[in-house]
């Protein structure tokens, strides 16, 4: 049975009955598990990484992710999107890449009719739902902005003229930690326009195996669409207008102040290991991510224990180890855990 404050929620989301909202909080949960189903067709393991793609998506946002090639990364995206029946366009990033081969470009067409020449704007391979930046940090400065500005923007202008890209619309860049020659690292300017920052890694022993078995045998099995562009529009509405409490902002806050090092407010342990702090950026997509997590378990009110199961991935690129942490062989992920253990979820409210 969903809580009353669930009910009344979903009531004034949908203008409806009890009954009917109590009946769209357990769609709401069914439609995340067939979408599981459905992605695990294809995908071996890697839970953690699809739930932080979906938070994402429905939160309206983008993702870095990191980790060395050969992981599966272009096929999850793949998967999502036809489970999500959205669609999808991968873009490999060169050194020679240009700004006009991801945005697209003016031509000028001739009717052939009325021998009229006209510019025509033919449209690049950003105008999709679900785009894979490939090893975003492959391509100069110039185009990487431009990439940038398209996913804060959500449109492009081309000739003075604006034109939107789709809803929803989800950028999903790769980086290669391993090989750094030749590469143009994101600054952290960049960097901060990605909510997450999502760590996809070695698969277990036994996922190895079905993995083998999967890729040797058979053919799997093509994955179903459950939701469509639609429905995930409604559900990002719905994740918009989720109540947060002050001691669920108040945590959030705390988290990212932290971690300033200029301030009187740095932990000691932020101080010692950290060259800099995450910007107020942070805190926005925490309590967003935190709302994005909280629906996809099935609830529909926030609690500081949702922050701090989002707080990894929007942190992970946002505080940067100094000297003295990479001597000591402290990851940033170590010092996030820390962060965790020192400040408390239940906050006094001044």
């Amino acid at each position: 049975m969903a809580s009353g404050k669930e009910v009344i929620y979903l009531q004034t989301v949908y203008m409806t009955d009890s009954s009917t909202a109590e009946a769209a909080l357990k769609r709401l949960k069914k439609t995340h598990t067939g979408l599981l189903a459905e992605i695990h067709k294809a995908i071996v393991g890697q839970e953690e990484v699809i739930e932080q793609l979906l938070v994402t998506l429905l939160a309206r946002g983008h993702c870095l992710l990191t980790g060395i090639p050969g992981l599966g990364k272009t096929l999850l995206v793949k998967t999502v999107s036809k489970a999500l029946d959205l669609s999808f366009k991968r873009i490999q990033f060169t050194p020679d890449l240009m700004p006009s081969d991801i945005t697209g470009t003016e031509v000028i067409f001739q009717d052939p009719a009325t021998n009229e020449r006209e510019f025509k704007f033919l449209k690049g391979p950003i105008f999709s739902n679900i785009v894979l930046a490939d090893e975003i940090n492959r391509t100069p400065p110039k185009t990487q902005a431009a990439m940038l500005e398209a996913m804060q923007e959500r449109k492009i202008s081309i000739g003075g003229q604006d034109h939107d890209l789709p809803n929803p619309f989800f950028v999903l860049a790769t980086q290669n930690p391993i090989e750094q020659e030749g590469t143009y690292p994101l600054p952290e300017a960049q960097l901060d326009r990605f909510m997450f920052m999502i760590k996809v890694d070695y698969p277990n022993s036994d996922e190895e195996i079905d993995i083998m078995k999967m890729a040797t045998g058979e053919a799997p099995e093509k994955p179903n669409s459950v939701l469509n562009a639609q429905q995930i529009i409604d559900l990002q509405g719905i994740v918009r207008k989720m109540p947060v409490s002050d001691q669920v902002f108040e945590y959030a806050r705390q988290l990212v102040r932290v971690t300033r090092v200029t301030t009187d407010e740095a932990l000691p342990l932020c101080k010692k290991w950290l060259s800099w702090g995450a910007g107020p950026r942070a805190g926005l997509n925490m309590i967003m991510a935190a709302k994005a997590y909280a629906m996809i378990q099935g609830r529909v009110h926030v609690g500081t224990e949702d922050i701090a199961a989002m707080a990894g991935p929007v942190l992970r690129h946002r505080v940067i180890p100094n000297f003295s942490a990479t001597s000591e062989g402290l990851t940033t992920d170590d010092i996030i855990e820390r962060i965790l253990e020192e400040v408390p979820q239940k906050q006094k409210l001044s």
